[in-house]
């Protein structure tokens, strides 16, 4: 097992305000991790650091040892929490741009996960629901081969029938050397696939916990710790 994840020092500002203040991240590789925090507690702003779509006032992030940049995009595959896709392009063009783009993209898994939820590859995404639009960002997201699968709120649009499967597309769709992180404020439907959570809190990790001891020495589920934290 080694650390694919490296955050330390971390702090972004915006007009002044921290989003981020001295945060610092170790994520090991085969792992699976919930990013948990109220709105606005600086979840999307770390995710985003992580993918370089920003950058850091002060401190240093590395993904298996490489800046963000295109070296590590080039093993990062990210969900971000919304869609960008253009509305015109059918599923089977999205296919074939992530064919492209990514050679690490696994396009018959992508076929597989679209068939198990019936989902035509031949539509276009502007006749497709909102809750399928999310599934199909996450199916292209889950089908390549990459080292960490970053998800921002990865089931929030998605109707709760469908949440098992997407769980379960989550947890068997990534490498044993991979690891996942995904942010959500659904915990008590994700904490069952948890290995480990990092509770965040106006810009500040406030606890980094493995979700068995939790269970253990607290005695409750994360999601019963987590209000209790937070005091939701």
């Amino acid at each position: 097992m080694s650390e694919i994840l490296t955050i330390n020092g971390l702090r972004k500002t915006f007009e002044g305000k921290p989003a981020l203040d001295d945060v610092n991240v170790h994520l090991q590789s085969g792992k699976i991790y919930g990013l948990l925090g109220p709105n606005g507690s600086g979840k999307t702003t770390l995710i985003k650091l992580i993918n370089g779509l920003l950058v850091p006032d002060r401190g240093e992030i590395y993904v298996e040892g490489h800046k963000p940049g295109p070296e590590s995009k080039s093993v990062v595959s990210y969900l971000p929490d919304k869609l960008y896709f253009n509305t015109w392009m059918k599923v089977s063009d999205l296919l074939h741009y992530y064919a492209d783009f990514y050679t690490d993209f696994d396009i018959q898994r992508a076929k597989d996960m679209l068939k198990r939820l019936q989902i035509d590859e031949h539509k276009k995404m502007k006749n497709l629901s909102k809750g399928t639009k999310e599934k199909v960002q996450l199916i292209l997201v889950m089908s390549r081969r990459a080292k960490l699968y970053v998800l921002d709120e990865p089931i929030g649009g998605v109707d709760p029938a469908a949440r098992d499967y997407i769980l379960e597309t989550i947890i068997t769709n990534y490498d044993p050397e991979a690891s996942v992180l995904m942010s959500t404020h659904l915990i008590s439907d994700i904490e069952n696939v948890l290995d480990e959570v990092i509770f965040i809190r106006d810009g500040q990790i406030v606890m980094a916990a493995v979700v068995d001891d939790i269970r253990e020495r607290e005695g409750k589920s994360v999601d019963e710790l987590f209000r209790e934290v937070f005091r939701c």
